[in-house]
């Protein structure tokens, strides 16, 4: 297991969180596939999606792997009148991170995070490490108040 920057965030800040590691294949990076790899709900195991605001810029969405982000409920809850996803070659520049292992701990800036308010409803909830192929486990209210991001409907 690779110590990833979110862990050393999380441990530094006195976050209780458990690892979860699987095998993955460039051809499915898919959340599900992340899903049932580590036994998990997929209701449960959340993908970092992040976008740019026509006023404020960049902006992260985190949200179960079996939904979808309602861009128009976004540019809402982060007031903007329009939110569009950035193009998966912006990420690594951006976030420090690469598609299918973006988390939402530890990019490059801090960028205003919103989860989907269903995060509130387990005990725990799993995101990316930062690597492929490895999930971090924490309570949802940790990681909502480590990151200063909000628990709103975000999606369709």
């Amino acid at each position: 297991m690779v110590k990833t920057n979110a862990m050393r965030l999380l441990t530094a800040s006195q976050i209780q969180f458990r690892t979860a590691e699987y095998a993955w294949e460039e051809s499915d990076l898919s959340g599900i596939h992340a899903a049932e790899s580590i036994g998990m709900p997929p209701e449960q195991v959340f993908k970092t999606l992040v976008t740019k605001g026509d006023k404020t810029g960049p902006l992260v969405f985190c949200l179960p792997v079996v939904l979808e982000l309602d861009l128009k409920k976004a540019a809402a809850v982060s007031g903007n009148k329009k939110v569009d996803m950035i193009h998966v070659r912006e990420l690594l520049g951006l976030t420090g991170y690469i598609r299918g292992g973006c988390s939402p701990i530890g990019m490059k800036k801090k960028f205003p995070t919103f989860f989907d308010e269903t995060a509130l409803l387990y005990e725990e909830i799993s995101v990316s490490a930062g690597v492929r192929g490895q999930q971090i486990i924490l309570s949802p209210s940790s990681i909502i108040n480590f990151l200063n991001a909000q628990a709103v409907d975000i999606t369709v």
